[in-house]
């Protein structure tokens, strides 16, 4: 049986003889970089062919080994020995390490396809700042703020849905691992912040690029009230088919609903919260995509994801956190559950952005399994017909002028609306001189500017 051709690659580097020994030193400190992991022949020439001409001594494994320890930091201890190809004998030099960044004669360099670049400043600088980030986790730091900075009624609705007994908040946040000598760590503010910590960005685009765009909106809020409204605005701008099951009507989404929730609960469990970018869900006219800050931690590759059983947490206290109230599993089983309701997602990392994109099927496509109608045929589902748009500084004031007196969360029970989205209509009703509030908090009433009546 023929041997496969050696080839260049990312991870692999190939030289014609030991007289390039600097050059392959530097090509393993710039896998190292970018990888962890890689091999480094000699002897064989960089289109492939087999040189040989390596002497077969321990001698000559003996000073390579010391030239790359002298050359090398932080030291590695790769594995070297002669190997014999097509009667030729080749050095083989397979090496490892994951205490990044590594230096060859005193500078950096990462491995871009097959060749050799050095690391600017500003790179080897995030390099640095990335492995001091793993070490030390965002979730668990101080956030440098006391018990006053937490919302109680939150803690009392987090704390009912995980089964634990309530006390204090003292006492249950120190149950819940998030407070440290009287200050609350970064994870407690994600979740129980009387302000809103996060922003989540979400857009609709005219086709299958960003160049026009139908709808924006941000929002702001916990994580919690985030991954609902992230959830409801796809949910509101894809297709929704129609499937008769016995005498009930049955929504399908083209997009699996659980597979959606997955993908939006992963990116804000596992987004890099130093990354002062923010979670984003673009609608496109053939997909839709969640987008988080932060790749794959510790050389993870799509490929290793895609495969399952890998779980490795950035944010292992926010995980904790989803994980007591069921919205995330210990195992780290969300990607295989996304696969497994959408087998064509497609995952992608781009400029420090983890990406997960759902392809959005044809109605026709749109079926619940095993429902058939009398010829034996999956009924062909329907698009629900579409309800006009309305503004919801409308709607706000229509509820008004009927009921003047509501509060914040009796306007958003009127209007279907979350509490967040009429507090931030209400502020800008406000701001543009539409609307007042008369009177004290409770007990008060909602007037127009000028004292008139809604």
């Amino acid at each position: 049986m023929k041997r496969q051709k050696l080839k260049e690659s990312e991870t692999i580097e190939l030289k014609k003889s030991l007289a390039e020994l600097k050059q392959g030193l530097i090509s393993i400190a710039s896998i190292l970089n970018k990888h962890q992991a890689g091999t480094l022949w000699f002897g064989v020439d960089n289109n492939g062919e087999i040189t040989g001409g390596v002497s077969a001594g321990e001698k000559t494994l003996r000073d390579l080994s010391q030239t790359v320890a002298a050359h090398i930091e932080p030291k590695i201890f790769p594995e070297i020995t002669l190997e014999q190809l097509e009667g030729k004998i080749c050095i083989k030099v397979v090496f490892k390490g994951k205490d990044t960044p590594y230096f060859a004669y005193g500078k950096a360099y990462i491995r871009v396809a097959d060749e050799d670049r050095q690391l600017s400043a500003s790179e080897l600088k995030h390099i640095i700042l990335e492995k001091a980030h793993v070490n030390l986790n965002w979730d668990s730091e101080p956030s440098g703020k006391g018990i006053r900075s937490i919302d109680h009624e939150k803690l009392k609705i987090f704390i009912k849905k995980t089964g634990l007994s309530w006390s204090s908040p003292v006492d249950v946040l120190k149950k819940l691992d998030v407070l440290k000598n009287d200050k609350v760590l970064n994870a407690a503010t994600l979740f129980f912040a009387k302000s809103p910590l996060l922003l989540l960005r979400c857009a609709v685009f005219s086709g299958i690029t960003s160049s026009d765009i139908l709808d924006r909106h941000d929002f702001e809020g916990d994580i919690l009230m985030l991954i609902e409204e992230a959830q409801k605005y796809i949910l509101k701008n894809i297709h929704i088919g129609m499937q008769v099951k016995g005498l009930y009507r049955e929504d399908i989404p083209e997009i699996s609903k659980d597979a959606i929730r997955e993908a939006i609960i992963n990116a804000f469990c596992h987004r890099d919260y130093r990354d002062p970018d923010y979670v984003q869900v673009a609608v496109f006219k053939d997909r839709v995509e969640i987008r988080n800050p932060g790749g794959l931690l510790e050389g993870l590759t799509i490929e290793e994801l895609r495969m399952g059983n890998v779980s490795k947490r950035r944010n292992p206290l926010v995980a904790e956190l989803l994980r007591r109230i069921h919205m995330v599993e210990a195992w780290g089983r969300g990607i295989p559950l996304i696969l497994e309701m959408e087998p064509d997602v497609e995952f992608k990392e781009i400029a420090k952005l983890f990406i997960t994109s759902f392809k959005r099927r044809a109605l026709k496509d749109v079926t619940a399994k095993g429902e058939k109608t009398k010829n034996g045929k999956s009924p062909t589902p329907k698009e629900t017909p579409k309800k006009p748009k309305r503004n919801p500084k409308e709607i706000i004031l229509n509820i008004l002028k009927e009921l003047p007196s509501l509060s914040i969360r009796e306007i958003a029970e009127q209007s279907g609306m979350s509490v967040y989205s009429v507090q931030h209509q209400i502020n800008r009703l406000k701001e543009d001189g539409v609307i007042k509030h008369v009177g004290p908090t409770k007990g008060g009433r909602w007037e127009g500017f000028s004292g008139q009546t809604l």
